[in-house]
Order: C-alpha cells, then sequence, then structure tokens
C-alpha cells in the first residue's frame, strides 16, 4: 500500500533521496537535495514547505519537493537558477505520485499548481494533464524556453568532424590564433577553498561580459552563487574554470559534472579579449576536456544563445505547466 509522508527538511530521507532520483527518468543536478537545500536557504522566504514523499513496504517511491505561495504550489526552485525541474518518481508510481499531487492541493485548498522547466520526455507531461482533467481540474502547458547539448563522441577529432564545415572551420582558426601566443593557460579549480578564493573572480567576470548579467546578479542571487559553489564543490560535482592570458583572467566557466554529463551553468569573460573568443575557446576547452575524461553529454543547458550551436548544440524544449481548479 503507497503512504504519504510528509517532508520536512531535505536531509530527511537523504540517502532515499538519491536512490529514486537515480531512477527517475529526468534526473539532474537541480533535483539533488544538496542543490535544493541551498536553494530553499536563499530563496525560501515567503514560501511554506509543503513537499511529501511515498513509500509502499517502507520504500520510498516519489517525492514532490512543493513550495506554497498564496493559494500557489510549484516546485523547489525558480527558471532564473534552474535550469531543469521535475518529481521524483521510479518507474510505476507515475499514476499514484500524481493522484497525491492533486489531493494535496484539494487539501491545502490551493487554486493552482505551476510547474515550470520540464523537460521533453518527462513523466510529468505524459501522465498528469489527463489525470488532472479527470479530477476536473483544468490545464495549460506552454513552450518556456529551450536548451542545447551535445552527445559526446569517443574523441576530440571525432567532435571535430560533427560540426558544420564553417563551424569547424571556424573552432580550428580561433584556436590556431590562441595557441600562437606565448601567455595563455586555462585550467579548472575543484578545491572548496580554492573555489570559495576565486569565486569573486568569476562573478565579476559574469558581470562585465554583459550588462544583463550585472544587472541579473543581485545581491540575494550573489549570495545563492557562493552557497552552492560551496555545496557542490563539496560534493565533488563542480569545475570553475579559467583562462588567463598576458598575467591577466580573461573568461571563466563554471560547470557541473553530474553522472556521465557536464553541464555549462554559467560563464563570463573580459571583452577587452574578445578578439581572441576567449570565451567561445574556453567552453571549447571545457568540452574536450569532457570528452578526454570519457563523459557521455554535454548540457549548454537553458538559453538560444548562438555559441552553443556553433559548439555542435542540438536544441530540446522546455515546458511549463499550470493546473487549476475549476
Amino acid at each position: 500500500m503507497v503512504q504519504s509522508n510528509p517532508l520536512t527538511t531535505f536531509s530527511q530521507i537523504g540517502d532515499e533521496w538519491e536512490t529514486v532520483l537515480s531512477d527517475s527518468l529526468v534526473n539532474t543536478v537541480f533535483q539533488t537535495p544538496q542543490w535544493q537545500e541551498v536553494w530553499w536557504e536563499t530563496f525560501g522566504d515567503g514560501r511554506s514547505m509543503v513537499g511529501f514523499y511515498l513509500t509502499e513496504s517502507e520504500s520510498v517511491t516519489a517525492i514532490a519537493p512543493l513550495t506554497r505561495s498564496g493559494d500557489t504550489l510549484s516546485l523547489v526552485g525558480n527558471q532564473d537558477t534552474v535550469d531543469y525541474n521535475d518529481f521524483l518518481v521510479k518507474p510505476g508510481y507515475e499514476a499514484a505520485l500524481y493522484d497525491a499531487v492533486l489531493a494535496c492541493m484539494d487539501e491545502l485548498q490551493c487554486h493552482t499548481l505551476t510547474l515550470a522547466s520540464l523537460t521533453e520526455g518527462s513523466p510529468t507531461l505524459e501522465h498528469l494533464p489527463g489525470l488532472a482533467r479527470q479530477r476536473g481540474f483544468s490545464v495549460e502547458v506552454e513552450r518556456e524556453d529551450v536548451a542545447s547539448g551535445i552527445v559526446l563522441p569517443e574523441t576530440w577529432d571525432d567532435y571535430l568532424g560533427g560540426l558544420s564545415k564553417k563551424d569547424r572551420h571556424e573552432l580550428r582558426r580561433k584556436l590556431r590564433r590562441l595557441e600562437a601566443l606565448h601567455d595563455w593557460r586555462w585550467y579548472s579549480l575543484t578545491d572548496q577553498g580554492e573555489v570559495s578564493q576565486r569565486l569573486d573572480d568569476f562573478i565579476g567576470l559574469m558581470r562585465l561580459s554583459k550588462a544583463d548579467k550585472n544587472e541579473w546578479m543581485t545581491p540575494e542571487r550573489e549570495a545563492f552563487f557562493h552557497r552552492m559553489t560551496q555545496r557542490m564543490s563539496r560534493e565533488n560535482r563542480l569545475r570553475l574554470f579559467f583562462m588567463e592570458m598576458e598575467g591577466r583572467t580573461v573568461a571563466t566557466s563554471l560547470c557541473f559534472d553530474y553522472g556521465s554529463s557536464r553541464l555549462l551553468y554559467n560563464s563570463g569573460y573580459n571583452p577587452d579579449f574578445s578578439y581572441y573568443s576567449v570565451s567561445l575557446l574556453l567552453d571549447a576547452l571545457c568540452l574536450r576536456d569532457a570528452i578526454e575524461l570519457d563523459m557521455q553529454y554535454f548540457d549548454f543547458l537553458r538559453g538560444d544563445e548562438p555559441y552553443k550551436a556553433h559548439l555542435g548544440g542540438k536544441q530540446h524544449v522546455l515546458y511549463q505547466m499550470v493546473v487549476k481548479r475549476n
């Protein structure tokens, strides 16, 4: 018999959380208890935790990390800081989970359930709309954004061979121009202390690279970056890349290694060095490093920036679902 249990903390079912996530069709770093705990510590004010988890024979089968704001329920996270989101559910327990989610809306007398950043192939997209409509709810599913990624081949040469002729030519040309310089290098940091010491350099280059990134990096989001990078480096999931030229730090990329994937979360660069395409090339070097580590997928995450396509990224759609009581 499936039972529903209140979820009060992110460490409450720590090992079980990781197990359910590993069995879920949608399994991303943004759904880990560590990421969600940091997000909640930073952005949780004004919300209440109303999540729950399902068990059968004392085994956790699904997790719904729901929050409440007014009469609206949503998953932990937001579109500004979380690229992919979903419930956690073992195959075969989808109907039980979504029935429990709808029952939660009724019990709390919440009018709206908003689910953002759902990926193509999400079981939530497949199962929840039909169940909700059967119970008298209205459901709207809309295109929210796109994300990009590339299945990694075994070698860098194979990767280059998979690019379009124009993109391959341009990438090789830019790499030759960079490699002709004598005073440049690139490297990554993973140690928690080193990441902490250099995070302000990363944030500074983010701010410097684009006006909209400078505006986006509010004090609250900056605090989130400090907390999140510390937690993810402690979990050995973070790699902070830098490129230096003429003794100056000119580009940076923040990546997560999760499972067999590398996720490019954010980046920044000094526009004074745009001639050398330092941002694009550092991202390409991050990708080459992932290939050399035998990783299987490079995820450029949310956004339709042209450089992602130039580096071989293939787009997929992100969706938002809104369920309302009639």
